[in-house]
């Protein structure tokens, strides 16, 4: 979405990351400016999928650059409540699948029954909105949230290509050839 919107060109967020970039122009938006319809509503399983609410604010994207006159590109005057609609739009979807999800592992035993824990990681866990309604979530269904300091919330990619390292250096589940190996790519 930062992309799309062109974030980079923003005079306050030309040197931050797309996340942050969105989280901070979020702050002064207006989240109510926009509404999206959230993706994967008819499925009752905890599965989470962005593809669909991407599409949505792609959509919402195009139309309000139209009403704006402006070429893809360039930055649109409610760019603020745009990011703001999304970062709520973003929230309120992971509260939705993650309490799903909570409300499976308490039915299932899956979890103990004192100490439950919520666990936040990655680039979204250093937002400070969607922790803070992750937080709430939390609390109202008396688990605990464990989220890293914002500073280790880094890109799945990157913890996932770490732990690649870790596991080279230990030896463990490390393919040292690729023959045999059949891939296809996207």
């Amino acid at each position: 979405v930062a992309r799309r919107l062109s974030l980079r060109k923003h005079p306050e967020c030309h040197s931050m990351a797309g996340g942050k970039a969105i989280e901070h122009l979020a702050q002064t938006g207006n989240q109510e400016l926009l509404t999206f319809q959230l993706p994967m509503q008819q499925y009752r399983n905890c599965d989470f999928s962005f593809s669909g609410l991407q599409s949505v604010i792609n959509n919402a994207i195009v139309q309000k650059e139209k009403e704006e006159g402006i070429q893809e590109g360039e930055i649109l005057s409610c760019v603020k409540d745009v990011a703001a609609a999304v970062q709520h739009a973003v929230a309120v979807y992971m509260i939705q699948r993650t309490y799903r999800a909570m409300l499976f592992c308490i039915k299932n035993s899956i979890l103990p029954s004192k100490n439950a824990t919520l666990v936040v990681s990655g680039g979204v866990a250093s937002n400070q909105y969607i922790r803070k309604v992750l937080q709430n979530l939390a609390d109202a269904n008396d688990f605990a949230l464990l989220c890293p300091p914002p500073k280790l919330c880094t890109d799945n990619g990157v913890m996932i290509a770490w732990n690649g390292i870790e596991r080279l250096r230990a030896g463990l589940g490390v393919l040292h050839s690729t023959t045999g190996v059949r891939y296809e790519p996207r």
